[in-house]
């Protein structure tokens, strides 16, 4: 039963959401995804999920797109991106899902899940550097920062304790959407935590069209591993937990 990992899905089964302005590697997407998914990944298999799956608006609006997804080999971790606006509550995330039969589909949300290679957790992470960021009024950022830290721990705190109950010492590794350290950008508060709980690989999506740059970066004795769809040419990676 392998392990892997995929982000920045940004499904439009109704196709009202192109990302084909993004580069000709984007043309066709979905069936790319879906020829390169089921080539690698057995029935048995996980695959995370790292946010940015679906386009909608609204949960009802993403049945489709989830649709899509379970139809796809493996058991599904589903995390959350900042596109992932049809995300409202996991519970109501969790109903939807089970109200249409989308069995393949879990939550990868402030939680942890045992594999067998090691515990996956996550959340969605916070990309702070704020003259990135576009944004029209002010926004307080070390909230947001203090938010998704918390949300970090918490994951992490589960990851842990899930690792400790199974006894084997398999090693803790989290999925964030937002890159920790990216380009000479370093979130400062996450990268602490993840030095907490002494994490050696963190993968990451979110970023976009960077088809330079290298797969993995170490940092502070972390390895930071980009997964973005795109960067992987849409074909799941394995998971390779040090």
């Amino acid at each position: 039963m392998a392990l892997y990992v995929i982000a920045d899905l940004h499904l439009s089964s109704d196709r009202s959401k192109s990302m084909e302005i993004f580069g000709s590697r984007w043309t066709n997407h979905m069936e790319k995804l879906r020829r390169n998914w089921n080539a690698v990944v057995e029935p048995d298999d996980t695959v995370v999920l790292p946010g940015d799956i679906s386009w909608a608006l609204r949960l009802e609006d993403s049945l489709d797109d989830f649709r899509y997804l379970h139809a796809l080999n493996g058991r599904k971790l589903v995390g959350k991106g900042n596109h992932d606006f049809w995300f409202s509550t996991r519970s109501k995330v969790e109903t939807f899902w089970k109200e249409h039969g989308l069995d393949s589909l879990h939550i990868l949300y402030n939680n942890a899940y045992l594999t067998d290679t090691c515990v996956v957790c996550g959340t969605r992470g916070w990309f702070v550097e704020e003259k990135q960021q576009n944004t029209k009024d002010e926004v307080d950022y070390a909230k947001i920062v203090n938010r998704e830290v918390l949300r970090l721990r918490m994951s992490l705190s589960e990851a842990v304790r899930l690792r400790d109950a199974d006894g084997r010492g398999l090693p803790v590794v989290p999925f964030l959407h937002f890159p920790p350290v990216w380009n000479g950008f370093v979130c400062r508060e996450i990268v602490d935590v993840l030095h907490e709980f002494c994490v050696r690989t963190c993968y990451f999506g979110h970023i976009h069209g960077a088809y330079y740059a290298s797969p993995k970066n170490r940092f502070e004795e972390i390895d930071f591993v980009i997964c973005a769809a795109d960067y992987l040419n849409f074909a799941p990676i394995p998971v390779f937990p040090t």
